[in-house]
């Protein structure tokens, strides 16, 4: 798994472009699924066929970035984001684009950090000017951040947790699924982080009976931090609600009662924003009951997210525990 992890974050994937993540997954996943492909918007679909009712399973494949918008005589980058950032966050931070032209993020002065605006702020790929930025990068061209993945005892840091770190999960529960009652659709998506885009269609061509989402959440274990329940090292979070979604109460409880049976550590998550992609799921065509397993993460949306490897396997064991169940008796 800390392999797994690894190869995942580090992998160049933000919203739009992630082909090269597409790619790594469906070498894991070979062997191990019925048939994967590919859907227009980009989508990695793997299908694990059984007997029962369709569940769809999504953790989504893009990450935060930039993308340039003007280049300035003197070679430095301005940009615009991809997905949600917190800009005094960034400062100092490396960045790279796909064809692997590195930069370092920086800013005007600012007396006050609540004045620091991305409109603010520049990219240094090392250019003496426009001419020479122009050979490394053009107008639209995307990147992300550039950091590498660190382990450290039972604690994993990396920029992209958000949400490799989910599809890691997914990937790991496909490889040890040997059967289920249920007809499984492990959904690798495109675009979350703008929009929850890529869940909107896959739910829309598949039509699932259920739909679980795995993402990250954002915990409160830090010194003054928000009031939240969730930890790190406290096991599968059980999504009760967040921005975009109220977990269906049945697929609550039934997530409950899987996790107690199985004596698999789980703490109740209630977000007040944010979202993950069950809020797209469970609004396509006439209503997709839905629900969410999310793995605590500190520091989201920063080049630096920490998660914790046995919550991770806690995420692992109650997915898997709740596929070997005919999801049909949930709402019997």
């Amino acid at each position: 798994m800390k392999e797994l992890i690894k190869k995942l974050t580090e992998t160049f994937g933000p919203s739009g472009q992630e082909s090269k993540v597409v790619e790594l997954i469906k070498k894991e996943l070979e062997g191990f699924v019925d048939e994967m492909f590919v859907d227009s918007m980009g989508n990695l679909i793997a299908h694990k066929k059984g007997p029962g009712q369709k569940i769809l399973l999504s953790a989504h494949m893009d990450e935060i970035g930039f993308m340039v918008t003007h280049i300035e005589k003197e070679g430095f980058l301005r940009f615009t984001n991809i997905g949600y950032h917190i800009p005094y966050t960034l400062k100092g931070f490396r960045v790279i684009f796909e064809n692997g032209v590195v930069g370092v993020i920086d800013s005007h002065n600012v007396d006050n950090p609540n004045d620091l605006k991305l409109d603010k702020m520049f990219i240094d790929i090392g250019a003496k000017d426009k001419e020479e930025a122009e050979k490394m990068v053009k107008i639209g061209d995307v990147c992300g951040f550039y950091n590498p993945t660190l382990i450290s005892g039972n604690r994993v840091i990396g920029n992209s947790m958000d949400d490799r770190i989910g599809c890691a999960v997914l990937i790991k529960v496909a490889q040890e699924l040997k059967s289920s009652p249920n007809d499984v659709y492990y959904v690798f998506s495109v675009q979350e982080e703008v929009g929850l885009r890529g869940a909107k269609t896959s739910a829309y061509r598949i039509n699932p009976n259920m739909g679980i989402a795995i993402d990250v959440t954002p915990t409160g274990d830090t010194p003054e931090g928000k009031k939240l329940n969730v930890k790190l090292g406290g096991g599968a979070a059980i999504k009760v609600k967040d921005g975009s979604m109220i977990t269906h109460p049945a697929i609550k409880n039934f997530m409950i009662d899987i996790a107690e049976q199985n004596d698999i550590p789980y703490q109740m998550e209630v977000l007040p924003s944010g979202g993950t992609d069950a809020g797209a799921i469970h609004l396509t065509k006439e209503g997709i009951p839905s629900g969410t397993i999310s793995i605590p993460c500190r520091y989201v949306h920063s080049p630096s997210e920490m998660i914790d490897l046995d919550d991770v396997d806690a995420c692992v064991k109650l997915l898997r525990c709740i596929l070997n169940e005919d999801i049909s008796k949930i709402f019997s």
